[in-house]
Parts: C-alpha cells; structure tokens; sequence
C-alpha cells in the first residue's frame, strides 16, 4: 500500500487564517474610525445602513444586537406617515452628526454580556476581546453628547418601546406616534423582521443564529460561550465596558 502524504492541520488551516486575520484587522478598522462623521459617514453610504443626510427626522443606533432592528421597524409601523430614519449604521458618528444637526435621537443600550455574547455568535470571525473593545469605542464617544440623545435600555425597548418613543417626543418637541406594544403588534414585528432574514441564511441553522429577534438556538449557544466572556483575562475589558454601560444607561453609582 502506498504512503499517502496527509497535510498537516496547520497546512490544512493555513488558507483560513489570512482572511481570519485581514477579517479582524478590517473590524478594528471600522471600530476606530466610527467616531469620524467625516470618514464613518460616507463610508456607510455605500456599504450598509442609513446615514444621516438632510432629510433625517430621526435617528437610531446602537452597537449591533441592541435591539436596533425591533426599535426601527416596530417605529415605522407606529406611523401614521413616512418617517426619514437613519439607523444601522452602527457607528458612533451618526449620533454625533445627528447632535450637531440638531436632530431627535435615540441611543439604545444593553448590558455587555449578553450583547457580546450575541455579537460573536453572528460575527464568529470576531473574538470576544475585540468585541468587548467594539463596544467601548461605540459608546464611549457619545459620552459628550449624553445631552444631545434619549438613551434606553433594551428592556425598555422590547417590553415598551411606546414609552420610549414618549420620551424622545418630550425631549425633542417632536410628535412621532407611539408604538401599541401589543402581543399581536410585537408579533407582526417579529415576523416582519424574520421575512428581511429569510434571504440572507443558507440554512434554518443560520438564520436562528443571526435573526434580529429572540432565538432559543442563539441563547442555547450563548450558554456556551458564556465561560469564554468570563475568563479572566477579559476582565479590563468587561471593567470598562461596564463602566461606560452605566453612564450611557444612567445606572453609575
């Protein structure tokens, strides 16, 4: 019989660790610059979300897996007339432009665990440091403009999103229409968020694990992961994420 020469499993992973790394060297990038209106802005307008620009009445954001998805749609649907949303952005820069524009915005804001955990389940190429530090450099630039935005929990805005919406209105003078947070309105939401995922999953698998709605699959996994965000040797960055949680939130002290 003859020998066969089997690739070693550093030769067999060796293709995948280039885009690995250029994947992760791509993510510090963009976290980086997300601060800069004048570079993350333009960017985005020609790669995903919805930028401020001169017709934004409202802006939206969030570091991703924050509720965003159902704050945005569940809004829409609340209006009894077509509302200009710059939303997904995903940057800190559409909520510093939104200020300095003067325009009504909404920072929505969860806890780090269970924010990184659902992050690097739908960006597993991304490792749970630098999501920790993602989440820092999204939300420590706003700490300046804390005055200039409504902030709100994602628990706030999953079980009374009307609410919040009343709180953006006395903040800003503005008169959006407030969601009814129903059962049967957060299904219609739901299943209208699950029909903008169906095209993006190749698999059932897939799509539990990135939809923008609640997963028993993606909390089973998150399970999982939960001893990896706990390691000690995350514990600086747990601290300052943390801590930047509390003000954006209004829960220091």
């Amino acid at each position: 019989m003859k020998n066969v020469k089997r690739a070693s499993p550093a030769r067999r992973e060796g293709p995948f660790l280039p885009v690995l790394v250029a994947r992760r060297a791509l993510f510090e990038a963009k976290t980086v610059v997300a601060k800069y209106p004048a570079v993350a802005l333009p960017i985005a307008r020609r790669r995903h979300g919805i930028p401020v620009g001169d017709e934004t009445e409202l802006v939206i954001e969030a570091f991703p897996r924050s509720g965003m998805t159902f704050a945005v749609v569940a809004f829409e649907m609340a209006q009894t007339r077509q509302v200009r949303v710059a939303c997904h952005v995903h940057a800190p820069a559409q909520v510093i432009e939104g200020a300095r524009r003067r325009i009504p915005a909404l920072v929505l804001v969860r806890e780090p665990e269970p924010t990184i955990l659902s992050f690097v389940i739908r960006h597993p190429d991304v490792s749970m440091q630098q999501a920790l530090r993602g989440y820092v450099r999204f939300y420590a630039p706003l700490l300046r403009y804390r005055k200039d935005f409504v902030a709100s929990s994602f628990e706030d805005v999953t079980t009374d999103l009307g609410l919040v919406i009343r709180r953006v209105n006395e903040r800003f003078g503005s008169t959006f229409d407030e969601f009814r947070h129903t059962p049967d309105n957060v299904d219609r939401c739901f299943a209208r968020i699950s029909g903008g995922y169906q095209d993006r999953a190749g698999t059932n698998a897939e799509f539990e694990r990135i939809v923008a709605r609640p997963s028993d699959e993606r909390e089973r996994i998150k399970e999982a992961l939960r001893e990896r965000f706990r390691d000690p040797r995350l514990a600086r960055g747990r601290r300052r994420a943390d801590s930047v949680y509390a003000v954006i939130a209004g829960r220091e002290g």
